[in-house]
C-alpha cells in the first residue's frame, strides 16, 4: 500500500476533487521511500513552503532536513493542531506504507472518538482504507490534494522512455494487462499485473508489486513457467474509480532492477497515472537492464508500430 509522482499530462480530477489552494505551506504526510522528498522539492521550487509530518516506523529520518513533526498513525489530533497553527491548508499523503494493525496505531483522544469508524475502514481493500482516511482528514478542515496536483512533474508521460521499444507482442500484452487491472478494479485488487505472450502470469494483490515480481521469478526458477528471459511486461495502472489523490502507482530504479532480475522484457504504465521520483534514473536503469519503459494512453489503445 502506498500513499499518493517529465512532461506527462495529469489525470483529470474526479467530481468534487479539490484543487491545491496555492497559499501557505503544503503539509506532506510522509511514508517511506523517495517520494516525500521529491514532492517537497517540487513544492519548494514553486515558491511554497512545506511542513512534513513524518510517520514513525516508515518515513526516512533524512527528511528531518525539512520543517517537520514526527507522529504515529493514530495521533491525528496533535498533527492537525500543529498543521493549523502553521497555516497549512493543503495536505498531500505520499510514500510507502504497510497496512497497519488497528492495535499499532497509537490513538490520541481525537482518534479514540473515531475508533468505530476507523475499525470499519479496515474491513476492505487499500483503496477503501485510504479513501476513508482522507475523509477523516478532510473533516478536520484540510484540503486534500494529490501529489500530481502539487508536483505534476513527477507524473510519467505517454510514449516510449529510453532506448528499447516494445515489440508487437509486448504491445498486445500491455493492452491485455490494462484490461485485467480495469476488470479487477471494482474488487479493490492491486494495481499491477504481469502478462507474457498473452498469458496473465501474475496479478498483484495484498502482497504488493515487489512480492508479485518475486512470485513470478520463483515460478520461472522452478519451471512452473517456462518463458525465456526478456519476455513479458509488468503493467501498472490506477484502479477504476480510485481516488487518485492517494495510492497512485509508482515506479523507480528498484522496480526496474527487480523486473530485469525475474526476466521480464519491460514495464508499461498508464500515462499520467504513475509517479516517479527521478525519471532520468528510471530511464538509465531500464536502458542498462535492456528493458523498455512505455506510457500507454488512458484508452488502452496500443499501436502496432514502435
Amino acid at each position: 500500500m502506498s500513499l499518493p509522482g517529465q512532461n506527462g499530462q495529469g489525470p483529470a480530477p474526479g467530481p468534487g476533487t479539490p484543487k491545491a489552494a496555492g497559499n501557505g505551506p503544503v503539509g506532506i504526510v510522509a511514508g517511506g521511500g523517495a517520494f516525500p522528498a521529491a514532492v517537497a522539492e517540487a513544492v519548494i521550487a514553486q515558491g511554497r513552503g512545506v511542513l512534513l509530518f513524518l510517520i514513525r516506523g516508515f518515513a526516512d529520518p533524512a527528511l528531518e532536513r525539512y520543517p517537520h513533526q514526527w507522529f504515529r498513525l493514530g495521533s491525528l489530533g496533535s498533527v492537525t493542531a500543529m498543521a493549523k497553527a502553521r497555516g497549512v491548508r493543503d495536505v498531500v499523503m505520499v510514500g510507502a506504507l504497510t497496512r497497519p494493525r488497528v492495535s499499532d496505531l497509537g490513538f490520541d483522544w481525537t482518534m479514540l472518538r473515531l475508533l468505530p469508524r476507523i475499525a470499519r475502514l479496515f474491513r476492505g481493500g487499500d483503496n477503501h482504507l485510504l479513501s476513508g482516511v482522507l475523509g477523516l482528514v478532510a473533516e478536520q478542515g484540510f484540503n486534500l490534494v494529490g501529489a500530481h496536483e502539487v508536483a505534476p512533474g513527477l507524473l510519467l508521460p505517454q510514449g516510449l522512455l529510453g532506448a528499447r521499444a516494445p515489440s508487437a507482442q509486448d504491445r498486445q500484452d500491455m493492452a491485455r494487462g490494462l484490461d485485467v487491472i480495469r476488470t479487477l478494479g471494482p474488487f479493490d485488487v492491486g494495481q499491477g499485473v504481469i502478462v507474457v505472450d498473452g498469458l496473465v502470469a501474475a496479478v498483484e494483490a495484498a502482497e504488493g508489486t515487489d512480492q508479485m515480481l518475486a512470485r513470478y521469478g520463483e515460478m520461472r526458477r522452478t519451471g512452473r513457467l517456462r518463458f525465456h528471459a526478456g519476455r513479458g511486461v509488468l503493467v501498472k495502472a490506477p484502479k477504476p474509480g480510485q481516488d487518485r489523490r492517494v495510492d497512485l502507482p509508482s515506479l523507480g530504479p528498484a522496480t526496474v532492477a527487480r523486473a530485469a532480475e525475474v526476466g521480464l522484457g519491460g514495464i508499461a504504465f498508464e500515462a499520467g497515472g504513475a509517479i516517479v521520483p527521478d525519471v532520468q534514473a528510471l530511464v538509465t536503469g531500464a536502458d542498462a537492464a535492456g528493458l523498455f519503459i512505455f506510457g500507454m494512453d488512458r484508452s488502452g489503445a496500443v499501436s502496432s508500430q514502435p
